[in-house]
């Protein structure tokens, strides 16, 4: 039976969610290889949501759940609100147990989710945060020069373990995201906020590939001054999360 009319009588195990800002060029390539790909996947919806894009994004998106992707979700803001809100929404719109999320400017590879859902299945214990880490970078070089000095001061502050934090391509449980405070910028503090919470860190390489077309939203000095002030947040947010180990109803 076709995924999409699966969807309307049982729930997905996965989730895909993609928050996209005036990516309209870059759409029908990355729904083209969603819709590939998706028959190598257990029962998966696909989600789209639309942070406020000035452009034809959310036509596009409607036009290509007709022509590929049959089924897919498309939710709109009425303004832009940040990459963080965006997924958020997707997320707590979403049906499936587990989460992933790719970016729409067609840099990561959606053929990557079939072998990062097969390990976060297959860990032992406790359902961990899968986290794609992007082994050799298609940016420019001093986008990859601050990315670099970035991931290394968290790193040196918060002790998550991660090497590459701001990954795209992350793979978790829904029950865990939502347990999270809701900020901007959240999306890059994931292992350390989940790990806070006791979700285990599982690192695996994934290709990155350059940009369709256009270009990236966020420079990098204003990335550099919102992520130390975002950093410092986190930070009192972890010190201050207190959790019991166990708890029994007597």
């Amino acid at each position: 039976m076709p995924q999409a009319l699966q969807q309307a009588t049982e729930p997905p195990v996965l989730s895909i969610v993609i928050a996209v800002l005036d990516e309209q060029d870059n759409l029908p390539q990355v729904c083209r290889e969603l819709a590939e790909m998706r028959a190598a996947l257990p029962l998966t919806e696909i989600i789209f949501v639309d942070d406020g894009s000035r452009d034809g994004s959310v036509a596009v998106l409607g036009q290509l759940r007709q022509d590929c992707l049959p089924g897919l979700r498309v939710l709109s803001h009425d303004r832009r609100c940040g990459k963080s809100a965006a997924l958020r929404t997707g997320i707590t719109a979403a049906r499936g147990e587990w989460i992933a999320t790719i970016d729409g400017d067609g840099q990561d590879d959606p053929r990557e989710l079939v072998a990062l859902l097969a390990l976060a299945r297959g860990t032992k214990g406790t359902p961990p945060l899968v986290v794609g880490v992007r082994t050799r970078r298609r940016d420019g070089w001093s986008r990859r020069v601050a990315t670099r000095f970035a991931n290394g001061l968290r790193q040196r502050l918060l002790h998550d373990h991660c090497p590459d934090t701001g990954a795209p391509i992350k793979l978790f449980r829904r029950v865990d995201f939502l347990r999270l405070p809701q900020f901007e910028g959240l999306h890059r503090f994931l292992p350390a906020l989940l790990g806070a919470y006791g979700v285990p860190l599982v690192c695996s390489p994934v290709s990155h590939r350059p940009r369709l077309h256009g270009q990236s939203k966020y420079t990098n000095l204003g990335r550099a001054i919102v992520g130390v002030r975002d950093l410092l947040g986190v930070m009192w947010l972890r010190n201050r999360t207190r959790l019991p180990r166990s708890v029994r109803e007597c």
